[in-house]
């Protein structure tokens, strides 16, 4: 049982950085979008009474702002589901080939959050409604900080893959009947 409730964890984990991969970029893409053809009439009259540009950066400060909350938010969640598998890894004495995998993502996942999230956290908030020509300084550090976010977050899922195929691939325990005969 314990094994099927650390694949059901490692599939959530799976699945909600599948998620983030795709929301991040979206919460931006869609302010362009919008401000070119929503259909909301009395969207568009604000956006004109602000000025396109203002209403642009305006929606790019909320989006910025939400990115934050949902990368911190899924960070410690993150937290919680790495340490529970590893906690059921570690009583699954017959599958330690997952032990590693899924200790190296937890790592990352700390790494994440108490490291690199911080950072592009606070550098972000420091470009927020900073003009972009010629660019801040601060933006090329913020791009690499992102590109490290995404390597090291890359990495975790693969880790977190990894763990869930050797689960998939160990042999099941004998249950206590089995183990009496």
């Amino acid at each position: 049982m314990k094994e099927r409730v650390a694949l059901c964890l490692l599939g959530a984990w799976l699945m909600g950085s599948v998620m983030m991969f795709a929301v991040a970029p979206q919460n931006f893409r869609v302010i362009d979008h919008l401000l070119a053809s929503s259909p909301n009439a009395r969207f568009h009259a604000l956006a004109a009474e602000l000025g396109p540009g203002s209403m642009r950066e305006s929606l790019r400060y909320l989006a910025s702002e939400l990115n934050r909350a949902f990368f911190l938010q899924w960070n410690v969640a993150q937290l919680v589901l790495g340490a529970a598998v590893v906690w059921l890894c570690w009583q699954r004495q017959a599958r330690p080939r997952a032990k590693v995998p899924a200790l190296s993502a937890l790592f990352l996942v700390v790494m994440l959050l108490g490291i690199v999230t911080p950072f592009i956290t606070r550098v972000g908030r420091n470009l927020d409604f900073v003009a972009r020509e010629p660019p801040p300084p601060q933006l090329s550090t913020f791009q690499l900080a992102h590109v490290a976010y995404t390597l090291i977050d890359v990495l975790k899922v693969i880790c977190v893959g990894i763990a869930t195929v050797w689960l998939l691939r160990a042999k099941p325990e004998p249950t206590e009947p089995e183990r009496a005969a």
